[in-house]
């Protein structure tokens, strides 16, 4: 008989096993779970409350030590002194998600454009024949958005003019200064964010 050999052949390892292939797939699940719900949000949250806490918390909105909305909400602003924002299809409630907007051949559109374009010649002081800016008359695609091209807020300056004590000549400079450019021009348009315009107006009013 030979010698035996010095460097025998190594066995193959064996194949995993179905429990450790589970083990390992429980084990990563947990992970990325940790990871992506409370690691991430959290990092990011931090961050963000570093770099800009206003737009971090909500980018919330105060009148008088009263928080009264959000700079990214619309509100129903229907009081003669106070410059309104854009109809809402779901009454300014943003909770249960906005309805896609009806299409510009649909009969839900025209409708709701007459009845606000009614309204607005109703309690807005415009003539039958003042031309109302689309933006005015209908709603964003979210439905609560709070900001309008200058034009639909400049529209409304007579109206708040007669409800209190400030010129036209004032309002206009008021409007003006609430105007927001884009970052790089061209790419999009000039807005009014409503709500500010309204809060910035209250003290100078009295109210």
């Amino acid at each position: 008989m030979g010698a035996p050999s010095l460097n025998p052949t190594p066995r193959p390892r064996a194949a995993h096993s179905v429990g450790g292939h589970l083990r390992a797939t429980g084990l990563f699940l947990v992970a990325m779970i940790f990871v992506a719900g409370f690691a991430y949000p959290l990092v990011v949250t931090g961050i963000a409350e570093l770099i800009d806490p206003g737009a971090a918390n909500g980018s919330l909105l105060n009148h008088n030590g009263t928080v009264v909305g959000s700079s990214l909400v619309a509100q129903n602003l229907s009081a003669p002194y106070l410059f309104w924002e854009r109809p809402s299809s779901t009454d300014y409630n943003f909770t249960g998600g906005a309805p896609s907007p009806p299409g510009p051949s649909t009969p839900a559109l025209q409708a709701l454009l007459n009845e606000t374009i009614q309204y607005m010649r109703q309690y807005g002081n415009l003539t039958v024949n003042a031309t109302l800016p689309f933006w005015y008359v209908a709603p964003s695609g979210s439905s609560v958005d709070p900001d309008l091209v200058p034009e639909a807020v400049l529209i409304q300056i007579p109206r708040v003019a007669a409800a209190t004590n400030l010129s036209i000549s004032f309002l206009q400079g008021f409007v003006n200064k609430h105007i927001v450019n884009p970052w790089v021009p061209f790419v999009g348009v000039p807005y009014v964010d409503v709500l500010q315009l309204d809060l910035d107006l209250l003290p100078l009013i009295g109210r």
